[in-house]
């Protein structure tokens, strides 16, 4: 039997010239939204929420899908909005993916939409940012719904448009993101048979698109080191047992896992402390010291054997300084994987919509995305939109999760109209097999 994605391949150059209309009907009706998701994008801007807390983030999109007159579904995984349109015609069920949550960043950006919210995150006061992205994500696939709507007499099957919160990861001791959305069946009822996403990117050029077949992402693993040691004075470090200057070590001892006992040749691995809290005053050696922070994978086999390497060194070294510590690994994001025969499909319909000179097949990153976890059940193809202006260096823009990241407006109508073109030639194609 011949593949589905084969058929699809051999249909594709009938399907862009028939869809030729639509896409031309798309592109107008794009260029006549693209003001409002702008507005949308700086309104989600400046009012940005943390994960598993994007209450008033919620309730805008809601109210926009419902507008729209789809069908609404509210409080998925917790803060989470799928919007459903049916075109009342045969055909595939094609999912779209929007990423709703901010970060505990404090904004140095200087812009008339920057975030002046403050939170508390881990115990710590914090501004709150978009600084990943994610406000130019849910404009993006709100104006993507708007068009798609508008087109509905045009259209066949059905689309899912999901936002998702907590894709930066659920506060600790709580589930979020993808992985419940999955859980609670958000691609069920209607099955879904494909699902699209995209990112943002600060280093990459407007109007350009980066794509990579199969792992395009890597699996971020979190982990939490306890150090336990005697507390003393300051002025009396050997009436006690240091805790930081152990911890220190550790840190250190981390990086010759990754430099020393890894194969670096078959895929890239990273072992990053993001966080450590330990003492009150300058004048006390503490009794504890915690850390937490992230593992970063491409490879299965090389994930388990960090793992083991990490459970094994952190209590020796700890050891040897006289403390006593534990560590706890939890399994976080899997690899975002782009199923090969949906992205061999995809590199068309995106060539037609931006150029061939404007599309790049890229090495795999070490940043992670949960939408591996709808990829993980049925077809996925996720990719990289432009958001650094053509006047700067892509290689000299703020990267993401700082205060200074930057994307300009300009690089939302690239996701607008790929997301848009994507959903509909996937749908037409796949009823030209039926």
């Amino acid at each position: 039997m011949i593949r589905i994605f084969t058929l699809l391949a051999l249909l594709m150059p009938y399907v862009l010239i028939s869809q030729s209309s639509k896409v031309k009907k798309a592109s107008k009706l794009a260029e006549d939204v693209e003001s409002k998701v702008i507005e949308w994008r700086h309104d989600f801007h400046q009012n940005p929420e943390l994960s598993n807390r994007e209450f008033e983030t919620a309730k805008k999109i809601e109210t926009h899908l419902k507008e729209l007159g789809l069908k609404v579904q509210t409080k998925v995984a917790h803060t989470g909005v799928v919007g459903i349109l049916e075109t009342g015609k045969p055909g595939p069920v094609v999912g779209l993916r929007a990423d709703i949550d901010a970060l505990p960043v404090t904004e140095r950006v200087e812009l008339p939409y920057a975030s002046k919210v403050k939170s508390e995150y881990n115990n710590v006061e914090t501004g709150v940012m978009h600084a990943c992205g994610h406000d130019t994500h849910i404009a993006i696939m709100m104006g993507v719904a708007e068009v798609l709507t508008k087109m509905k007499s045009d259209l066949k099957g059905t689309y899912k448009f999901i936002f998702q919160p907590a894709e930066e990861g659920a506060p600790r001791g709580e589930e979020g993101g993808a992985e419940l959305m999955v859980k609670e069946g958000v691609l069920k009822n209607p099955d879904v048979d494909v699902i699209f996403g995209l990112h943002i990117s600060a280093q990459t050029t407007i109007g350009q698109i980066n794509y990579r077949p199969e792992g395009i992402m890597a699996a971020a693993d979190q982990f939490y080191i306890t150090v336990k040691g005697k507390q003393t004075h300051g002025s009396r470090p050997w009436g006690g047992v240091d805790p930081v200057v152990a911890s220190a070590q550790i840190i250190n001892s981390l990086q010759t896992i990754v430099s020393r006992q890894t194969d670096l040749t078959k895929e890239a691995a990273v072992i990053s402390v993001g966080m450590i809290q330990g003492g009150v005053r300058n004048n006390i050696i503490p009794e504890e010291v915690k850390m937490i922070g992230t593992i970063r994978t491409l490879d299965v086999q090389m994930q388990d054997l960090i793992h083991e390497k990490m459970k094994h060194m952190v209590p020796l070294v700890a050891e040897s300084f006289g403390a006593e510590a534990e560590i706890d690994i939890n399994k976080g994001v899997p690899v975002t994987y782009n199923d090969p025969e949906l992205t061999e499909w995809a590199v068309p319909v995106l060539k037609n919509t931006i150029g061939s000179s404007n599309l790049n097949e890229i090495k795999a990153i070490t940043g992670a995305e949960d939408f591996a976890f709808f990829a993980n059940e049925i077809p996925g193809f996720y990719y990289f939109i432009g958001g650094c202006p053509k006047d700067v260096n892509p290689a000299e823009a703020a990267p993401h999760h700082t205060p200074d990241f930057y994307v300009d407006d300009a690089g939302m109508k690239t996701g607008l109209m790929s997301m848009i073109n994507l959903a509909i030639e996937y749908s037409e194609t796949k009823s030209q097999i039926h």
